[in-house]
């Protein structure tokens, strides 16, 4: 399931899991500042078992002669190389808060059609509660073509707007070179 950032929601969808007699068929949590949680013993973040895990992959990858690099390349040769990347533009004071509004306002009402030269397939705004079944919240979600993606919030806690990067690609040259562009674009948003 994809549900807003925050722990607090993972917990919740445990909870409705366990109310439905599912709980088993929660795997692990994520989200996006490297939180993680296997299994429903706990609600929140929990490291000491993600360490866990990336132990038992290293001894398991090296009694097969493997090193977890080896398993990371083997992965990206399969599926390709994900960057994400996060930036955040500050605005101070309330003329840097209208400022923000303007600038969601603008990509809300008037979404880009490509990106980074990347054709805009489908724009998600997480207002929309109907269209995503999640609680309103002022996201909006740019997919793009060949798994490549934006998504832009302001901070909950900062006077920051925030956009999250995905670029694909085959290699880390590649992905970075396209990430430059689409932070390019985003850089001229925050200037119109």
């Amino acid at each position: 399931a994809i549900l807003l950032t925050g722990f607090k929601y993972i917990g919740e969808y445990i909870t409705n899991l366990e109310k439905e007699g599912h709980a088993d068929d929660f795997i692990v949590g994520m989200e996006e500042s490297y939180g993680y949680l296997l299994g429903i013993h706990a609600r929140d973040k929990d490291a000491v078992v993600a360490s866990q895990l990336l132990v038992e992959m290293a001894a398991y990858y090296k009694s097969v002669g493997k090193s977890l690099i080896d398993v990371m390349n083997d992965i990206y040769a399969k599926f390709g190389l994900y960057l994400n990347k996060v930036d955040s533009f500050e605005f101070e004071g309330a003329a840097g808060m209208q400022k923000m509004a303007d600038i969601m306002e603008t990509l809300r009402n008037n979404a880009p059609s490509e990106i980074a030269g990347l054709k805009v397939l489908e724009v998600t705004d997480y207002k929309d509660t109907a269209k995503t079944g999640l609680p309103s919240s002022n996201v909006l979600s740019y997919k793009l073509e060949n798994g490549n993606g934006v998504v832009a919030r302001p901070s909950g806690t900062e006077p920051k707007l925030k956009f999250y990067f995905t670029a694909v690609a085959a290699n880390t040259d590649e992905a970075e070179a396209l990430y430059g562009r689409m932070l390019e674009n985003a850089k001229a948003w925050m200037e119109a």
